[in-house]
């Protein structure tokens, strides 16, 4: 009897969409005012990081294998202790400068492929440890001398859903921007349905950024929740993922900057609350590099209520590589968008 009433309370998350093609949708360029956007990207610049970057995903560094990294400029290596735990480094070789992301891991330790210098992590001459996170998701490394700020302890990791209830995945691409264009397009939600129409359709945007940064929100405190941004500002949308033809899931969703180099989008209302995609703008170039290079790091974790969840969470060796390919056609356009945008800033002819 009791699996009779659940299926019967059983519903699809699939609508069908009536609404009108990719032509006769309503214009959004009057609402996506060059202004609202600035503003909304000088108030995430403005927040701290703590001097943290995303390095890449957890799964890319694995136990035995030196995982390497150019950060805004500083080459970076990152490895695991016996244990599991993350250490960090200087990507070269205090002896003779060897690369050192193509050298081993012996027993926790990194050892030189060049003449065997092995380091456990801790200093050795002029070589010193930088501080890493493993978030579960994400690795993180802090550069103090790039970030400049006061440092933090953990960086800035948004909320999640609760470790074990959801699946993740992690896309990583490369660009020729500053973190800032990425981070802008992010802050842009109107382009979604006229310039991703094979993902999103009926995008509206339902609240839109107070400008209020007093802290009061839900997205405050180092190594938990994000940064300085509040609930205020943010920007809030109903939109529907396409899922075929005309097969939607409407969703409602909310994008946030953390601080500097992030924007979550949550999804708050809908088939999927709770699942948040996390888009990381890392640069890979030095500030002053004449062709900047961004790294996007992103990682999307999806969460469900639904009691055939479970399943999905079996086969998440499976999705992820569906999930990482469903980003990567979203971030080829999207970084088209991030690269012209540079380009014209860089030339004097953004209209912004």
């Amino acid at each position: 009897m009791a699996d009779r009433v659940d299926k019967a309370r059983w519903t699809s998350p699939l609508r069908r969409r009536r609404g009108p093609g990719w032509a006769e949708q309503k214009p959004t360029w009057r609402a996506a005012r060059p202004a609202l956007i600035a503003d909304t990207l000088k108030r995430a610049s403005a927040r701290p990081s703590g001097n943290w970057f995303v390095a890449g995903a957890s799964r890319d560094v694995r136990p035995g294998s030196p995982y390497g990294r150019t950060v805004a400029g500083v080459e970076v290596v990152l490895w695991r202790s016996p244990s599991g735990d993350l250490r960090a480094g200087p990507g070269a070789c205090p002896h003779l400068g060897a690369p050192l992301r193509d050298s081993r891991v012996v027993c926790g330790t990194l050892v030189c492929h060049w003449h065997g210098l092995a380091l456990d992590g801790s200093a050795f001459a002029d070589w010193r440890p930088y501080p890493a996170h493993d978030d579960g998701v994400l690795v993180w490394v802090r550069l103090d001398a790039v970030g400049g700020e006061e440092p933090t302890e953990l960086p800035f990791v948004p909320g999640r859903p609760a470790p074990g209830s959801g699946v993740d995945a992690v896309y990583t691409a490369f660009g020729r921007c500053e973190p800032q264009d990425v981070v802008a397009n992010r802050l842009d939600p109107w382009h979604g349905s006229w310039f991703h129409p094979y993902s999103f359709v009926d995008l509206t945007v339902v609240r839109q950024p107070r400008g209020d940064t007093d802290g009061q929100g839900d997205e405050g405190g180092a190594g938990d929740e994000g940064g300085a941004g509040d609930a205020g500002d943010a920007f809030e949308v109903d939109v529907s993922f396409r899922v075929a033809g005309r097969l939607v899931v409407p969703v409602r969703a909310e994008f946030t900057a953390p601080e500097p180099r992030t924007v979550v989008m949550r999804i708050t209302d809908g088939e999927g609350a709770t699942s948040v995609v996390e888009t990381h703008a890392t640069p890979v170039t030095a500030a002053d590099a004449e062709w900047p290079r961004t790294a996007v790091i992103e990682a999307v974790v999806a969460a469900s209520d639904r009691p055939g969840f479970a399943l999905a969470r079996a086969a998440a060796p499976v999705l992820r590589p569906l999930m990482r390919r469903t980003a990567g056609r979203l971030w080829r356009d999207d970084l088209a968008y991030a690269e012209r945008r540079w380009e014209l800033r860089s030339t004097g002819r953004f209209p912004g």
